[in-house]
């Protein structure tokens, strides 16, 4: 079953058309990949369904849930369980991971395999490696008990070895949990660790592909970058 549908999606930020007629779905517990090059509307379609500013939907749905949520802001779509992980995590200054986690859910575990507890009184991302900055936002997903998480270049910054521990910290912890995951990239690598069900390929703001068979589909981005994948043009499977 269908936890969130967009349905014929247009978005556009000042005049400028930023994602053209989107047709998508992703199921309770299923795991999908967006792909494609930069400044292909990846980030704009993660912003859109969180309801980020300046994006405005001039025509289409977002329906989560059953419940048509366009026009929500932002905290209300997250109280109702949607999280968005960002690409680059801003640093805030005088506010430690802890306190936050605390906010955010006050009876939430920690997870040692997952953050370190030194962490938890720095200051929020403060001289934070990469591989911190993403584990420290996995705990921040986590206290959130979120029905769908959106991760925006989960692997931006990570070589393969760091990439695969984040990996794995997902699988053992939102995975199992049957939480609805949506993982944004621009490099192909992931594939081959998360084994999503779904792979979906955007370029020029229009989503052009949809395919079951993610081995094959990055054996073609490999050998022949995704200007291939617009002379497919294969209806979703």
């Amino acid at each position: 079953m269908a936890i969130l549908k967009v349905e014929k999606l247009w978005v556009k930020a000042g005049q400028k058309w930023l994602l053209k007629d989107i047709n998508w779905q992703i199921n309770a517990g299923e795991i999908q990949v967006l792909l494609g090059p930069n400044a292909s509307g990846k980030s704009t379609f993660a912003a859109t369904i969180a309801g980020l500013p300046p994006y405005k939907v001039t025509q289409g749905k977002i329906i989560f849930e059953n419940q048509d949520i366009t026009t929500w802001p932002p905290e209300k779509r997250a109280r109702q369980g949607i999280a968005l992980s960002w690409q680059s995590p801003p640093k805030i200054p005088g506010v430690t991971l802890g306190q936050l986690l605390d906010k955010i859910n006050p009876r939430a575990d920690i997870d040692p395999d997952i953050i370190d507890p030194r962490l938890l009184s720095r200051d929020l991302n403060a001289n934070f490696s990469g591989g911190e900055k993403k584990m420290a936002e996995l705990s921040q997903i986590m206290a959130m008990k979120p029905k769908l998480v959106i991760f925006d270049e989960i692997d931006a910054g990570l070589d393969i070895k760091r990439l695969a521990k984040t990996v794995t910290a997902i699988q053992k912890t939102l995975v199992r949990q049957g939480v609805a995951l949506l993982v944004i990239t621009h490099r192909g690598d992931i594939l081959r660790i998360l084994k999503p069900h779904r792979v979906n390929i955007m370029l020029r703001g229009q989503l052009i592909c949809q395919k079951t068979d993610y081995q094959k589909v990055y054996r073609t981005i490999k050998k022949h970058g995704y200007e291939k994948c617009k002379n497919c043009l294969v209806p979703a499977d």
